[in-house]
């Protein structure tokens, strides 16, 4: 399977460019973030001409009166029927995260919010994604998106999250509440036998960041794969499209098998 995850950031004069490009990528399961009422229906018609006839969005769970006047949803199109699944409970933003059946295999669409988001948003919605990750029965599963974490990676496979300042001190008015949060994907999961499908096959060596300022200046990865009971053999960050001014993040494409553990 060929899973392509991308933050298209809710563009629409690119919209058509980003599609092609998406297009031209083959891939058997898109998981697409930041679409708008407005890209929606452009995106739904582009990818239905790309093969994935199947798609899902968790744009239309916006509850009335929330005052966000332009959410930022998920979407996920497949070749193969998509049977769409419960989502985690507590998540505060619905609209961001969406489960969805590919044959046997769920894959958890997710866009996690920034860190000045109100009311700890991004803090409860790892939280709550952690928490039905670790309730979720046996089987193959992915999680994938925009996570919006790590800050830093070091060589040995640890992280910093965006509870630190870039001087490494924890700050105080987000405390280790929020860092166990983010690092509840990011990180925990591999106890559990998740793997980074980047990572994996690439190493720690290389920052390669997936959303960068202009230039190319900084950045971090903020986009991910992340695998259970399947195995990555092959995964590579769409440098190109960012830089070219299609999104401002990199799209990420993994290829996956059956894993043969347990």
């Amino acid at each position: 399977m060929r899973l392509l995850t991308w933050n298209v950031a809710g563009r629409v004069a690119r919209q058509p460019e980003q599609a092609a490009a998406v297009a031209g990528a083959g891939a058997d399961v898109v998981a697409l973030q930041e679409v708008t009422a407005r890209t929606l229906p452009l995106w739904l018609a582009a990818l239905r001409d790309a093969g994935l006839t199947s798609a899902e969005t968790a744009l239309a769970d916006v509850p009335a009166g929330t005052g966000r006047k332009r959410p930022l949803g998920v979407l996920t199109a497949a070749r193969e029927p998509l049977r769409r699944l419960p989502p985690p409970s507590g998540v505060p933003w619905a609209e961001r995260v969406l489960c969805c059946a590919v044959g046997d295999v769920e894959v958890v669409n997710l866009h996690s919010p920034i860190a000045p988001a109100p009311d700890l948003a991004k803090v409860r919605t790892h939280e709550a994604v952690a928490a039905y990750l670790a309730a979720a029965p046996p089987g193959p599963r992915v999680l994938c998106g925009d996570l919006n974490t790590p800050r830093r990676e070091l060589p040995d496979g640890e992280v910093l999250t965006f509870a630190y300042d870039s001087a490494g001190r924890l700050r105080p008015e987000r405390g280790e509440r929020w860092d166990d949060a983010e690092r509840a994907l990011v990180h925990d999961l591999r106890s559990r036998g998740w793997v980074d499908a980047f990572r994996a096959l690439h190493g720690y060596g290389a920052r390669e960041a997936s959303w960068t300022f202009a230039r190319d200046r900084g950045g971090w990865r903020l986009d991910h794969v992340l695998v259970h009971g399947l195995e990555p053999v092959a995964s590579a960050y769409a440098h190109d499209w960012r830089r070219l001014g299609l999104s401002d993040h990199s799209a990420l494409i993994a290829d996956l098998t059956p894993s043969d553990g347990p």
